[in-house]
């Protein structure tokens, strides 16, 4: 990969980290989101119910959103493979390693990411991949010349970014559809 593009897939990586606002974000539309719906301890199952055991007695004082996430949580734990839990409880430890003000950084950008539309998280992780292909060397040094680029070179890092990406969508060719149809 040359340098010119390892350095726009690194500034779109880090546009999405940052937060910077994509053309579909800079009007988002008002539209008010309807509150989650709470969760009955009844309607988990009883190994989910197992589980969360701890939070049974104070469920129904918990916050829908709060009885949400524990389910869909205690669902995905229950449907990984043992392996899988081994490395979610190591990354777990790892994140409470961390400086609560670096935890409260990497939640930040987790929600700005969120936020990010379905065709704009795949791009992100799209570039992440392409980052991580790189060489460790390579990868250092994008992270070191982000590191010591001002705000405003970050900003020209990023609409350098960004034009390149709109010039890539302009010249690939319109995804297939389908089965070919000969034209007569």
């Amino acid at each position: 990969m040359n340098r010119r593009r390892a350095s726009l897939v690194f500034a779109l990586l880090l546009m999405a980290a940052v937060g910077a606002p994509s053309p579909a974000q800079e009007a988002p539309p008002a539209v008010a989101a309807a509150p989650p719906a709470p969760v009955a301890w009844s309607n988990l199952s009883p190994d989910q119910q197992r589980l969360l055991s701890r939070f049974g007695s104070q469920w129904n004082t918990l916050p829908a959103a709060r009885q949400q996430a524990l389910a869909h949580g205690s669902e995905r734990w229950l449907a990984m493979a043992p392996a899988e839990r081994d490395q979610a409880r190591q990354r777990f430890q790892h994140w409470q390693a961390l400086p609560q003000q670096q935890r409260h950084a990497l939640r930040q950008r987790w929600q700005r990411f969120q936020a990010l539309s379905p065709g704009e998280q795949a791009a992100v992780r799209e570039n992440f991949h392409r980052f991580q292909q790189l060489p460790p060397e390579r990868r250092q040094m994008l992270r070191e010349q982000w590191r010591n680029a001002s705000p405003a070179q970050r900003q020209q890092m990023i609409l350098h970014a960004r034009e390149q990406r709109q010039k890539q969508m302009q010249r690939a060719p319109a995804p297939h559809a389908g089965p070919h149809t000969p034209h007569h």
